[in-house]
Parts: C-alpha cells; sequence; structure tokens
C-alpha cells in the first residue's frame, strides 16, 4: 500500500472517530486483501475483492473483478477503494454477552461513588473500545437505566462509535435472585425494578421491558458469581416461570438467553425453550442431551475468570464473590470442552464488563485450548452467532449482509492470537480502526 492510500486511510479513520458516522457512503466501496476466510466452509479465498454498496456486501470476485461478479459498480462517483496486501480477512465479530455499562475496575461497593449518568458516559467509550476489538455486534445482555437501548439508538443515528447493540435493557429474575438488587440492607429498599414472582409477574415484566426498547429478554434462572447471597447452583426461577417468559418473548418475536450455572437451573431453561444458556458452569450430562435434543446454544465466558483472578481483589471485588469465581470458573473451562465435544451448539459470549471491554478477543485462545480448533473458535463469533440471532445481515461475508469486517496480518486459522487486537476494522463497508502502518 503506498503512502498516499495510507495517509487517506488514516484520515477516513480519525473523521469517523471524531464526528460520527450515519453508515451511508455516497460511492460504492472495493475492498481488497490478501485472503479472505469462508466461515461457512472453513476455506481461505485468494485475492478477494469485495464491492460494496450503501454499506451492504453486492459481490465478492477476484481482484480486479469485483463488479464483473455482481454486476457494475454504480453509476456516477468513482468507487472508494481499500487495498490490504498481505491481510486476511473475516466478517466482523459478534459478541453475544457484553455489559457495555460495566466497568470491571469498580467492585465490590466503589461504584456507590458515582452518579447514575456516569455508567451512561462509561458505555459511550467502551462502545468504542468494542468496536475497536473487531466486534461489530454485541448482545448486550443487562443494563442499567436503559444505557444500552439510548446507546444503540445513538450508534445507529451516527452520533457515536460502536458496534451494533442488540438491547435486554433490565435483566430481571425473582425476589432475591441473583438479577435482584442484593447489597443493601431493608432500610435502604433496593431492589431490580422488574422483579418477577410468578408466571403473571414474568409476562407482565417481558412485555414492560419490549415496551421500551429491549430487543432480547434476560432472566435470571440461578444464582451467580457477582451478586450476594446467591449461589451459581442454586435454582432460582421455576419451570413455570421460564416457561413465562419464553411464550410471551416468543409471541413478541423476542429471544430469551437465561442467566443459568447451576445444572437444574440449566435443565429447565433449555425444557422451557430458552434459546441460549449463558455461562453454563455446572452443566451436567443430561443438561448437555437436552441441549443437543432441544438445539439451545451454550455462551460460556470462559476467558474472565483469569482477569478476576488477577485483578479481582484490587478492583474491590467481596472476597464472596472472588470465593465463588475460584469454585467455578475450571469447572466452567472443563464442561465448555464436555460440550463442545459432545456436539452442542456453541456461540461467543465473554460477559465484557466483568473484564475490560475491548479485551474481547482474548476468549479465542482459550476456547482453542479447551478443545475448539481455531476455525471453531471463529465460528462462534460469526456464522454461529449470526444462526442464534436469526439475523441474516451479520456474520458471514456475502451478498447482502452488512460489510462488516475485520483483517488481519496473517492466518488466524493458524494463530487465533491473531484476533485479540485486529489490524483493521471496517463497518458497513468503511474503516472506523486501522493500526498504524
Amino acid at each position: 500500500m503506498n503512502r498516499k492510500n495510507r495517509l487517506a486511510l488514516k484520515l477516513m479513520a480519525l473523521c469517523m472517530a471524531t464526528v460520527g458516522w450515519s453508515g451511508v457512503h455516497a460511492a460504492d466501496v472495493i475492498i481488497s486483501a490478501e485472503r479472505l476466510l469462508d466461515v461457512k466452509t472453513g476455506r481461505m479465498i485468494d485475492k478477494p475483492e469485495i464491492l460494496v454498496r450503501e454499506g451492504k456486501v453486492v459481490s465478492i470476485g477476484r481482484v480486479g473483478g469485483a463488479a464483473a461478479a455482481g454486476g457494475a459498480v454504480a453509476a456516477g462517483e468513482a468507487p472508494t477503494r481499500i487495498d490490504l496486501p498481505g491481510m486476511t480477512l473475516l466478517p466482523g465479530l459478534i459478541d453475544m454477552h457484553v455489559h457495555i455499562d460495566a466497568d470491571p475496575t469498580y467492585g465490590g461497593y466503589s461504584n456507590l461513588e458515582y452518579n447514575d449518568r456516569f455508567w451512561s458516559a462509561l458505555a459511550v467509550v467502551h462502545a468504542g473500545k468494542t468496536l475497536d476489538a473487531g466486534f461489530t455486534t454485541v448482545r448486550n445482555l443487562g443494563s442499567a437505566d436503559w444505557n444500552d437501548v439510548g446507546l444503540g439508538q445513538a450508534i445507529d443515528a451516527g452520533k457515536v462509535r460502536g458496534p451494533r447493540i442488540i438491547p435486554a435493557a433490565w435483566s430481571f429474575g425473582p425476589t432475591g435472585s441473583h438479577c435482584d438488587s442484593t447489597y443493601f440492607p431493608p432500610s435502604m429498599d433496593q431492589k431490580g425494578p422488574y422483579n418477577a414472582d410468578g408466571p403473571d409477574e414474568v409476562r407482565k415484566s417481558v412485555r414492560s421491558l419490549r415496551k421500551y426498547g429491549a430487543q432480547v429478554i434476560k432472566v435470571c434462572a440461578t444464582g451467580g458469581v457477582f451478586s450476594r447471597n446467591t449461589e451459581p447452583g442454586q435454582q432460582q426461577m421455576n419451570l413455570a416461570e421460564l416457561r413465562a417468559a419464553v411464550e410471551e418473548a416468543h409471541q413478541w418475536g423476542l429471544q430469551v438467553a437465561a442467566h443459568a450455572h447451576g445444572a437444574a437451573g440449566i435443565k429447565d431453561a433449555i425444557r422451557a425453550g430458552v434459546n441460549t444458556i449463558e455461562h453454563a458452569s455446572l452443566i451436567d450430562d443430561e443438561g448437555i442431551a437436552l441441549a443437543k435434543k432441544h438445539g439451545a446454544w451454550l455462551s460460556m465466558d470462559i476467558y474472565n475468570g483469569s482477569y478476576t483472578a488477577l485483578e479481582g481483589k484490587k478492583n474491590g471485588v467481596l472476597e464472596d464473590n472472588l470465593r465463588k469465581d475460584r469454585e467455578v470458573t475450571e469447572l466452567q473451562r472443563q464442561n465448555f470442552k464436555r460440550a463442545h465435544a459432545a456436539g452442542v451448539k456453541m456461540v461467543f459470549g465473554t460477559d465484557a464488563g466483568v473484564h475490560p471491554h475491548g479485551g474481547n478477543g482474548k476468549q479465542f485462545a482459550i476456547m482453542v485450548q479447551y478443545g475448539m480448533t481455531p476455525l471453531q473458535a471463529i465460528q462462534s463469533a460469526t456464522i454461529n452467532a449470526a444462526e442464534a440471532l436469526a439475523r441474516k445481515d451479520v456474520g458471514i461475508i456475502e451478498p447482502g449482509r452488512y460489510a462488516d469486517l475485520v483483517a488481519v496480518e496473517g492466518d488466524p486459522t493458524v494463530n487465533v492470537r491473531l484476533l485479540e487486537a485486529p489490524a483493521v476494522v471496517i463497518q458497513n463497508g468503511l474503516i472506523v480502526k486501522r493500526l498504524t502502518p
């Protein structure tokens, strides 16, 4: 790439980073690279050339032939070229479990030093870091004060940089559950605003959350690591409540994600028809068999325990929470290995916010360490995630889908750690991040 082209790409990225971007480009864009990973087949396509129009892929051919492969370049303004010699292109990555307004450096009670809107402001910064890490779509599974809904709207409007956000808004469970407010005495009267006890209350919470912008419903079927007075293995929502959540959400066209560490809660969530099981730390053989039978996806956050073990105490995380994290981390990783070996469907979810945003890609190496090939780990964050979301506009580089791509200098199917810091990130056919050449 010559000096003139490098300067143009830098200026493009700088403009989008400082003034925002509406996602509409006046001219066609042609993107070329050394190779492209077809995540459907696992094969590399040499010398790819991709024609992009209005943010979506029109055609894929070989260098010099993108227009011929999918029709002529649109008349009028000359197409913009993005040439990435020596680089490998992949689809923009998808993280199925983040908390965009959470910051792990504030643990225990230290977050009480700040105003509620502090976290809204941090969410904007976290969105930019997530996008720069190559994650062009995320599912936000739990956020206070509608932060994820508002942030997603601002990103869609081109006011701030960030990935496409599929928001759950407030996650909920029964009174006293992991999703309730469990850190305060009764005199402070703190509680989750959508606590639901019994099927009728569950249905009302689903309806209320959808009304104000939730695009996925997050329920807490079991206890958790970072709450007080709950244990990860405890079941908190019964089968009737879980079925009510699923029936109501599906009626409205929404999917359901269930926070579920414990074996009993996992199995009832699957029986209820939940779409994705989050964490799945203590899944047993029966749960693995049920997941396969019902086609439930597992989203297992097997990186963040490493971060918490190293930084949690310094960040103010309470000893009881550190104890639970120690007890769960390796069990979850071994059960990830077992479930994958058994053929359970897996997606990529990191629980970012428990670890720093922008470090999402560090989970790929852990997934490979515990049984996946690099290609399978990549597929979990691309084609698998898109299928789990029932979306046909992300997750694969093919005509009709958004031109969301990442580029790395090397072969990520050999060295998956290349995805920890992509060299280039493209969203809707425009460069949004490029490392200095």
